[in-house]
């Protein structure tokens, strides 16, 4: 069993509240979540309307499509995603 994870941090320098930031953040995990068989959510930055951290999990049978899937999500977000992608930190076990 391979246990990879993922944390991406985003910029959104358009939001003017915590409400434009959520409708952000709801639409991304929401749609990766459809999109993918993966853990999603916002993990940190809660309180900071213009910076979106998401945590991303994922078990798989290999390490290297587990890796491969990881690499997927993180372009799928942040093609979707109406905000600057500023950090990924990826984590595999």
């Amino acid at each position: 069993m391979y246990i990879s994870s993922a944390s991406l941090t985003f910029h959104i320098p358009h939001a003017s509240s915590l409400k434009d930031k959520r409708q952000i953040a709801r639409s991304v995990i929401e749609k990766t979540r459809h999109k993918f068989n993966a853990s999603v959510a916002e993990v940190d930055d809660m309180d900071n309307h213009q910076r979106l951290t998401i945590g991303i999990c994922l078990v798989a049978n290999n390490a290297s499509y587990s890796q491969k899937c990881i690499e997927q999500i993180i372009r799928f977000m942040e093609e979707i995603a109406n905000a600057d992608l500023v950090d990924v930190q990826i984590w595999q076990d």
